[in-house]
């Protein structure tokens, strides 16, 4: 345990590891005889009582000893009789007393005293004292902490004279994990019960960055007080849930392409957008994870739209009921559609107690949002994308565009996708000197010492810097320090190899967002592909390959990409493509996908109509665990999306690629590939095929 080498046990040690199990299965055959009978004499408490002073880790026998209390308390001599009642349950604390003795790390234990001592009828006096015993003991013990915190909750202890408590703990051992934490959780309380000394928040938190700096600097290498002070970088950067993007844009005029046809490349993924019908996803994207965005909490004021029709869904597949993007659409009339209208679209979030995030934040601004949506004059007939030819990824098949065209274009994502905000504007400037401080000091120290975590802190305390500068005016947002960071994690790579996966993931979220940030790089990574005519696509690629990407983020600022290439990286998952719900074409061949379970974000994606997974490792892995991720027969997820009569229509190759029907099953695919995987053989190809009615390309060949 904790990376210690075991010992291989000597002979003597062996001979008496055997007696005593031999004890204890005499023990437990006898235990297990009187609990299936129901049998609670005196005897039969007594050898449960050996069994668990032998092995307190014995659950079962915890669970009998409850059965037996409530047993014995029912007995007539148990009713109103506070002796005989106080007799029975200090027995048991007795017994977990005994037990703690032989492993004071017992979950079963600990657990079974806190239900005695819930019961009421045990003075909660001696407990402290007992702990006091324990934890001197072991003053890191979390059971010991966590029962603490049990039993000052019972005796109405103020969280005030338990926060001195910690403050001395932690001044006899800085490194006392479980003392910080307790004191965490105790100053949580306080800040949001706006305890008496414990507001302005900002003067607390301040006062805390000082308190745990003297542990930093004292042992830098002790990791206990930095994980505290990750905590407080977590509570200096936690603002009100705020809207951070959006799909339109604020201020966009966005133009619907009825024909299928993008033309020449005067139309741009920022303001025009291909539809079949005469429908628009809207896009909303929070700071974090948020509920209950429905027409109550958000208002839609649109010529022929009724706001209280809308249905919004979260592009969320974890089944919380929370999501930081969430979608709905809106569909202009046919009826009178015999020329180009312009609509006026404006979007209304309110100050509101409704919407709030998982981390029991509320909205706390009042967002604006306006744009004007043009639709072409309506035309019955349709057209039919499966006629068109086939996508090819290749670099000859790019070019760059026109640089010009582009800048004025870019204007769009990043000087409008932060909303209006009618109240007044945010002051950060507390949250932005204290993470300057801070990082002041990181660096302070990292000039003299090569620190692992300090190097871990000092990246997590810059990039939480410009999160909070983007968050200001828009003439900060260039400022960052990506490079810096992103130097910080190759050091860190060759520091830390144990966890270099941890490291290289961060690393694609800061190159991602070092990218996508800066106009002028996301400007090298832009293409335009050169048959426009063929497919009937947008003709604006965003090349994101060759980055050795291990996952994939700045989602909020891709709301607009349509092609999107991210293939020869390293992806896993593709976690968080979800949210782009414009996107039509697909490459993410040349990765490390494991199974079709990856692809699961996908299934949201109703626009996809090219995918690219060829080169992966899909079906290389006997043993893939992420599979049960995907929605099966076998999985409560699946809920309703799973019909039994559908796949049975698909015959025996579901039962094989259940994973496979799952995903693209909903999908309307023209093109795919999925050549060079394990799995890429003739019997998945045929249930593709039957899966796909609209599929006219796979693998390159024609399938229709």
């Amino acid at each position: 345990m904790h990376g210690r080498p075991r010992k291989a046990p000597t002979t003597e040690e062996q001979e008496a590891y055997a007696i005593k199990a031999s004890k204890l299965r005499s023990l437990q055959s006898q235990f297990l005889q009187f609990h299936h009978n129901k049998i609670y004499t005196k005897e039969a408490l007594d050898v449960s009582a050996k069994l668990l002073e032998s092995n307190p880790e014995y659950y079962t026998a915890w669970n009998y000893r409850k059965l037996a209390v409530q047993h014995n308390l029912n007995l007539p001599d148990g009713d109103n009789n506070e002796e005989f009642i106080k007799s029975i349950l200090d027995e048991e604390l007795k017994l977990v007393e005994n037990a703690l003795k032989k492993n004071f790390k017992s979950y079963g234990a600990w657990h079974h005293r806190k239900w005695v001592l819930s019961k009421g009828h045990s003075s909660t006096d001696k407990e402290l004292l007992l702990l006091a015993k324990f934890q001197k003991a072991d003053s890191r013990n979390f059971h010991a902490w966590n029962y603490r915190r049990f039993v000052t909750t019972l005796k109405n202890i103020p969280d005030e004279k338990e926060l001195e408590y910690t403050t001395d703990m932690i001044y006899d051992n800085f490194s006392n994990y479980s003392a910080w934490h307790n004191r965490s959780v105790l100053l949580s309380h306080l800040l949001k019960e706006k305890a008496k000394g414990y507001s302005p928040k900002d003067n607390v938190l301040t006062e805390e960055y000082e308190f745990v700096r003297h542990a930093l600097f004292t042992d830098p290498d002790d990791q206990s007080g930095w994980f505290y002070h990750l905590w407080l970088l977590d509570q200096t950067v936690k603002l009100d849930t705020l809207l951070v993007s959006s799909w339109p844009p604020h201020g966009c005029n966005l133009s619907l392409s009825m024909d299928g046809s993008f033309g020449d490349c005067s139309f741009s993924p920022f303001t025009s957008l291909q539809s079949n019908t005469r429908t628009l996803p809207l896009i909303l994207y929070f700071s974090e994870a948020v509920e209950n965005i429905c027409s109550s909490t958000v208002e839609v004021e649109c010529e022929n739209i009724v706001s209280n029709e809308l249905v919004w869904t979260s592009l969320s597949g974890d089944g919380t009921g929370f999501a930081q993007a969430w979608l709905t659409y809106l569909n202009f009339p046919e009826e009178h559609a015999h020329s180009e209208k312009a609509y006026q679209v404006k979007v209304n979030l309110a100050r509101s107690q409704g919407i709030f995030s998982s981390t029991g934040v509320h909205h706390g601004n009042s967002s604006h949002i306006e744009f004007t949506v043009s639709v072409p004059p309506y035309h019955s007939e349709h057209v039919d994308l499966k006629n068109e030819g086939k996508i090819s990824w290749s670099e000859e098949s790019f070019c760059t565009h026109d640089a010009q065209f582009l800048e004025s274009d870019l204007v769009n994502p990043f000087h409008l996708e932060r909303t209006k905000v009618d109240e007044k504007v945010v002051d950060y400037q507390w949250n932005i000197t204290t993470i300057n401080d801070e990082i002041a000091h990181c660096r302070e120290l990292l000039s003299t010492m090569n620190c692992k975590i300090g190097k871990l802190t000092l990246a997590r305390l810059l990039m939480a810097h410009d999160t909070l500068m983007s968050y200001t005016s828009t003439s900060h947002r260039n400022v960052s320090h990506h490079t810096e960071i992103l130097q910080l994690y190759d050091d860190l790579k060759k520091m830390d190899p144990p966890h270099l996966h941890y490291y290289q993931d961060e690393c694609s979220l800061v190159l991602l967002k070092q990218i996508i940030s800066n106009q002028e790089l996301l400007l090298k990574h832009c293409r335009k592909y050169r048959d426009p005519s063929s497919p009937r696509i947008n003709n604006f690629c965003l090349r994101l390959n060759n980055l050795s990407l291990s996952r994939i983020g700045s989602m909020e600022l891709l709301l607009w990409v349509q092609v999107l290439d991210l293939s020869s990286n390293q992806l896993k998952t593709l976690e968080g493509l979800e949210v782009m719900q414009l996107l039509s074409c697909l490459n993410v061949s040349h990765n490390k996908l494991c199974s079709f379970t990856a692809l699961e974000p996908l299934r949201l994606l109703r626009s996809l109509k090219v995918l690219d997974i060829s080169y992966n490792e899909i079906g290389a892995h006997s043993i893939d665990t992420r599979r049960y991720l995907c929605s099966s027969p076998l999985n409560h997820r699946s809920g309703d999306h799973w019909k039994p009569e559908e796949s049975e229509m698909h015959g025996a190759e579901v039962a094989d690629y259940w994973e496979a029907y799952a995903i693209f099953k909903d999908l309307n695919l023209i093109q795919l590939d999925v050549i060079g995987n394990a799995v890429s053989d003739e019997k998945i190809k045929l249930l593709l095929i039957k899966l796909l009615p609209s599929l006219k390309w796979l693998d390159g060949e024609s399938c229709r």
